[in-house]
C-alpha cells in the first residue's frame, strides 16, 4: 500500500519515530549490560531494527516496500553504490592514513576519546580473519537491519512530518534527512565511546543515496562496504583481528 493512501497514524510521526528509537536504543543498551561482550547485543539490535517499525506498519497496512525495502531501482542504487566506492574510498584512505599519523602526536586522553586506536600504526595490507564472513555479517546483519531501520522507516517517517527541502545532487534533503543522521550517529552511543559519534558523516551519504534511488538496497551495500573498509584499514595500520 502506499503511503500516499496509507491511513494515519496513532501517533504523530516524529512521536512515532522518537519512541521507537528510543525503545530500540534501550534495548540495546540493556542488552549490553546483561550480556557484556556477547553476541546478544547485536542480535538485539537486527530483530529490533527489522521489527520495530512492523508495530506501526500495520497499523497502516503498509509493508516493508514501503520504506524501500526492495530491488526496484536496482540498477540506479548499484550505479550510485559503485560511484560513491570510487570517490570515497580512496579519500577516505587517505584521510585514515593521515589520522594514523595524527595520532602518536595527540595528548593521551585526547587521543583516547577520539579513537579506538592509539600508538603508531605502520599500512601493511591484509584482510581480517574469516573475512567472508565478515562480508555477509556486515552486509545481512548490520547493513541491511539498520538502513531498513533508519533510512527506510526513520527517514521516511520523519519525511513524511517534514516534506520539504532543498534538492542536492538530484535528491530532496530536509529536516528529515539531517535529524535521521543526528539518531543514527545517537544509536551508536549504546557503547559510550565519543569517537563512535563520526558515524554520522557517511550517515549523510546513506541518507542522500537513499533519497536519490527510492530504496535502501544501494545504501545497505554502501553501508556495508564502509564498515569493511575501515576493518580493513585498521587491521592493516593496526594488526589484530
Amino acid at each position: 500500500m502506499s503511503l500516499s493512501t496509507a491511513q494515519p497514524s496513532r501517533l504523530s510521526a516524529v512521536q512515532e519515530v522518537l519512541t521507537l528509537w528510543a525503545v530500540g536504543f534501550l534495548g540495546i543498551i540493556l542488552s549490553f549490560a546483561l550480556f557484556g561482550g556477547s553476541s546478544i547485543p547485536k542480535l538485539v539490535a537486527t530483530v529490533g531494527f527489522l521489527y520495530l517499525p512492523l508495530i506501526p506498519m500495520r497499523w497502516r497496512d503498509e509493508d516493508y516496500r514501503d520504506y524501500g525495502l526492495t530491488l526496484r531501482a536496482w540498477r540506479q542504487d548499484l550505479r550510485l553504490f559503485l560511484t560513491l566506492s570510487l570517490i570515497v574510498g580512496p579519500l577516505f584512505f587517505l584521510g585514515f592514513y593521515f589520522w594514523v599519523e595524527l595520532i602518536p602526536h595527540l595528548p593521551q586522553e585526547l587521543a583516547r576519546l577520539l579513537s579506538p586506536h592509539l600508538g603508531t600504526g605502520h599500512f601493511s595490507f591484509r584482510l581480517p580473519p574469516r573475512f567472508a564472513e565478515w562480508v555477509i555479517d556486515q552486509l545481512f546483519v548490520v547493513a541491511l537491519p539498520e538502513e531498513f531501520f533508519y533510512r527506510g522507516y526513520l527517514q521516511t517517517r520523519l519525511r513524511d512530518a517534514w516534506p520539504g527541502g532543498r534538492r542536492v545532487l538530484g535528491a530532496r534533503l530536509g529536516p528529515a534527512f539531517w535529524l535521521t543522521a543526528v539518531l543514527f550517529a545517537l544509536g551508536h552511543l549504546a557503547i559510550f565511546q565519543a569517537w563512535r559519534l563520526s558515524v554520522f558523516f557517511p550517515a549523510l551519504l546513506f541518507g542522500w543515496m537513499r533519497e536519490r534511488s527510492g530504496t535502501v538496497a544501494g545504501s545497505a551495500l554502501f553501508h556495508a562496504a564502509c564498515n569493511l573498509f575501515v576493518h580493513i584499514l585498521e587491521v592493516s595500520f593496526f594488526g589484530g583481528a
